[in-house]
């Protein structure tokens, strides 16, 4: 499955299926969930949360994307604007994944915090 991207300043009311919606000015993706749930997923850009690539043609997020808080609990990964499904995580890995994430940004945030002292 391949994703279109847009860039956009503003993310639109309606998102269409299988549009990656990239908001430079407020440092953001949104699309609808690739399973087909319609949910609609969320990536802020940040040192603690994703990063996109853009080589002039096509988009890359990093980390993987896994909707924990959905229904459907989806994983893939968008490399070269084509999905690439990962496996589903158990609940153990889950909670393990957000415990990182919430340590990683406390760390990072403690830092910068430091820093302007």
């Amino acid at each position: 499955m391949k994703l279109q991207h847009k860039f956009v300043e503003f993310i639109p009311e309606v998102l269409e299926d299988g549009i990656l919606y990239i908001s430079l000015t407020y440092c953001t993706a949104i699309h609808k969930c690739v399973c087909g749930c319609n949910n609609e997923v969320v990536t802020p850009f940040s040192p603690t949360d994703w990063k996109m690539t853009f080589d002039g043609e096509t988009i890359s997020l990093s980390p993987s994307i896994g909707n924990w808080n959905f229904t459907c609990q989806s994983h893939y990964f968008i490399r070269k604007s084509k999905i690439e499904f990962a496996r589903i995580w158990s609940s153990d890995e889950i909670n393990d994944g957000v415990k990182k994430d919430e340590k990683k940004k406390k760390s990072f945030f403690f830092k910068r915090k430091k820093k302007r002292k």
